[in-house]
């Protein structure tokens, strides 16, 4: 076989890693041309949004059980599939060589032959497909929109059966995104000649400036735009937590758990590149790279300070942004894999880790000054439950109106916070409040 690697072979790679070791890691691609790259990326994240749904597909055509197949084996039969049912565009043909190849190249004549069998059982009645049956309810949507059953019981319970299909559905399509134009190195009408003289379709945002709906990101890579600091990759509710904080140019203000540094570039950009900001985050590499991007988008008044933000003391300052780390559960379609990585273990630990930062957040805030805490997880002990408690635990902090920050379709809690949800706003789901420091 020739072993030249492909798009089809890293992305089998970089999955078995991934079940194997927990670990996404798509450096594995480096060595494949910018094209490859991103269909490395396709294939990958929209594996992990059918995942449970493809497993249970091969356990229909094989002998075999799923659950008694080695990673490789598994990974290398969810291409195919995947190929065969949800690509238009490969013939099946195709998709059954390619993945016996793999097979037989890392696996084994055997075993190619397996997958080659079990490929061709299900060529045979592709068009008739069994559909999930089971009795368990919970199983049955889990299978059927590849959520892990943990997550579907909690939804379904919450929302109603209803709503959480609709939301899962949305988790599972190709998502879209949304490019910000950086106004410290052009001005947003002159990044919109630049798009349409390129042929780049958008959709202007009217809920924040500057913020354009695309379809592909690879345009702008490919262009070098985003490395020259024109514009940035930011999903709009994304941007609701900077605005919120509202960081005037003459003011000095803390990000903290700051990296990738995106919310830092957009609050220079709010404040002129005036004022102070200090970004703090734990990790040296990625404050690392939060500083080099700084450098390209002419942030130039952000500093970086690598530090555990539940323990460094610092000055008080007059704004703080707490954008805490969570489960990420409302960002399901762009990180497909978060939905296998998280479980009630998962939830309760962001819970205890966003108290801790909140309560040290507080004691970097002003009199009279202002934290805006945010997530972009949906569920309620990391959003207005969390809030609560802090309030319980900080009486010399009030919640402020969000009104006039965000837009008003994103508004809930009678006008104190905001929280998007991807299947109601096209968006990521994000949540965020105001909290003023009053003595």
């Amino acid at each position: 076989m020739d072993t030249e690697a492909t798009a089809r072979s890293i992305s089998v790679e970089i999955l078995i890693d991934f079940e194997d070791n927990g670990v996404l890691d798509y450096s594995r691609a480096n060595k494949l041309e910018s094209r490859d790259r991103a269909e490395v990326r396709e294939y990958v994240q929209n594996i992990l949004r059918r995942r449970s749904y493809l497993d249970f597909l091969i356990d229909q055509f094989s002998n075999v059980k799923i659950d008694e197949m080695k990673s490789s084996l598994k990974n290398i039969l969810r291409l195919g599939v995947y190929d065969m049912v949800f690509m238009d565009s490969t013939p099946d043909y195709a998709a059954i060589n390619e993945s016996v190849e793999i097979a037989k190249y890392s696996l084994g004549s055997r075993t190619g032959d397996l997958t080659n069998a079990i490929l061709r059982n299900l060529q045979r009645d592709i068009d008739d497909l069994p559909k999930p049956n089971f009795e368990d309810r919970t199983k049955l949507v889990a299978t059927t929109f590849s959520h892990p059953e943990w997550l579907v019981k909690r939804w379904t319970d919450r929302f109603g059966e209803r709503e959480a299909f609709k939301l899962m559905q949305a988790n599972n399509k190709r998502p879209s995104y949304y490019i910000r134009a950086n106004n410290l190195r052009t001005k947003t009408e002159n990044f919109k000649l630049r798009m349409t003289k390129h042929g780049i379709e958008f959709e202007e945002s009217d809920w924040l400036p500057g913020y354009f709906k695309v379809d592909s990101v690879a345009p702008f890579i490919s262009k070098g735009w985003l490395d020259k600091g024109f514009c940035q990759v930011q999903d709009i509710a994304a941007g609701f937590a900077p605005y919120l904080l509202d960081p005037q140019s003459e003011e000095s203000v803390y990000d903290l758990c700051a990296a990738p540094g995106t919310k830092s570039i957009l609050m220079s950009d709010l404040m002129n590149g005036e004022g102070d900001i200090l970004a703090v985050d734990i990790s040296s590499e990625r404050l690392d790279k939060l500083a080099e991007s700084a450098l390209s988008y002419h942030a130039e008044n952000i500093r970086v300070r690598r530090a555990d933000a539940t323990e460094v003391e610092l000055d008080e300052t007059d704004a703080v942004l707490l954008d805490a780390p969570c489960t990420g559960t409302g960002v399901l379609s762009k990180r497909a894999d978060l939905r296998w990585r998280r479980d009630q273990d998962s939830l309760d630990n962001a819970v205890q880790l966003q108290a801790e930062l909140l309560d040290s957040a507080a004691k970097m805030v002003k009199k009279d000054g202002r934290l805006v805490y945010s997530t972009c997880s949906l569920e309620e002990e990391e959003n207005m439950e969390q809030v609560m408690n802090f309030l319980d635990r900080h009486d010399n902090f009030e919640m402020q109106s969000v009104e006039g920050y965000v837009p008003d379709e994103v508004i809930v809690h009678g006008g104190l916070a905001y929280q998007t949800f991807p299947h109601k706003h096209g968006c990521d789901g994000h949540f965020g409040v105001l909290l003023k420091r009053t003595s």
